[in-house]
């Protein structure tokens, strides 16, 4: 089972992003199950859990709090070692992904790959198509992939050593560096590297270009957790040097300012197999948390 989960804030349309998802990846993508969680600070919010070619998402309906932005996109690996029709597959997910978007790198032959596009969808999420290297090693469909810019810009190593210094069943994978000559890119640093935590891999890659956004909350990293021992550890390491003021609901902000949501597996049964009352005891129990303390949840749970 999947450890680390993007999660999606949407305003109203975490359903109908999920549902347009979920039939433009096709194949084994699905939507596993909605949820509405009542009297949060943003009111009533839907939460989605959804699949997209065997890779898992949460979404969540919680109002215009934040507003997502590239620093957090999408790989989506086309094989052609695995798919013999890999290219127009590839144009054909394109196709659908710009459907009311916006072309942040246009689709077409790159040093890098044959074929790449970078897209932003009409919802806001951002994804990066490429037809992958049949001479290189083989990677996930899926992989969320960080952009370090502004002042975070040189920082991408550093945070990847920083990741993998934490979380288990980690690897470094590919990294290629800035040459001399790509100004405003500084030489050395990340191009592009990816890496594995939890067994879910992740690209990263610095930006010296001007960019009008940064790390936010509006796409965070779930963390599941079996027990209070696990919370305990990944809470403290990831939030070590972080914003102190972005701690509540499990939810906390690292150095970097990448958002995680630390939390038990436990909780998710809570909210989508519990009766109302206990729904709403759980929630009231977890609100005023900054981190999620197991016994409470389960001390609020009980009967119906």
């Amino acid at each position: 089972m999947q450890k680390i989960v993007p999660h999606l804030w949407f305003d109203t349309q975490a359903k109908e992003a999920a549902e347009f998802y979920v039939s433009a990846f096709g194949g084994s993508s699905k939507i596993s199950g909605i949820h509405t969680i009542h009297d949060t600070p943003s009111g009533d919010v839907e939460s989605v859990s959804f699949e997209l070619s065997g890779f898992s998402f949460m979404a969540i309906s919680a109002g215009p709090a934040f507003t997502l932005n590239p620093s957090i996109s999408f790989f989506v690996n086309f094989d052609p070692l695995s798919d013999d029709n890999a290219g127009e597959h590839l144009d054909e997910l394109w196709n659908k992904l710009s459907n009311g978007g916006a072309v942040l790198m246009p689709l077409q032959a790159y040093p890098f790959s044959k074929r790449y596009g970078w897209i932003k969808d009409k919802f806001g999420v951002s994804w990066q198509l490429i037809l992958t290297d049949p001479a290189g090693e083989p990677r996930p469909k899926i992989i969320p992939s960080l952009l370090f810019t502004g002042d975070k810009c040189g920082k991408a190593e550093e945070a990847t050593d920083f990741y993998l210094s934490i979380f288990n069943d980690t690897s470094r994978g590919l990294i290629a560096r800035y040459p001399e000559g790509m100004e405003p890119d500084k030489e050395g640093t990340i191009m592009f590297t990816d890496f594995k935590l939890e067994g879910v891999w992740f690209a990263a890659m610095d930006s010296a270009q001007e960019h009008a956004f940064t790390f936010n909350e509006a796409i965070s990293l779930i963390v599941y957790c079996e027990t209070q021992e696990e919370i305990d550890n990944y809470w403290e390491k990831l939030r070590a040097g972080g914003d102190p003021n972005a701690q509540q609901c499990g939810w906390l902000q690292d150095r970097y300012g990448v958002s995680w949501q630390v939390v038990p597996r436990l909780l998710e049964e809570m909210i989508s197999k519990g009766s109302k009352a206990q729904v709403e005891r759980v929630t009231k129990a977890f609100l005023p948390m900054k981190k999620m303390i197991i016994q409470e949840l389960e001390k609020a749970y009980p009967n119906t």
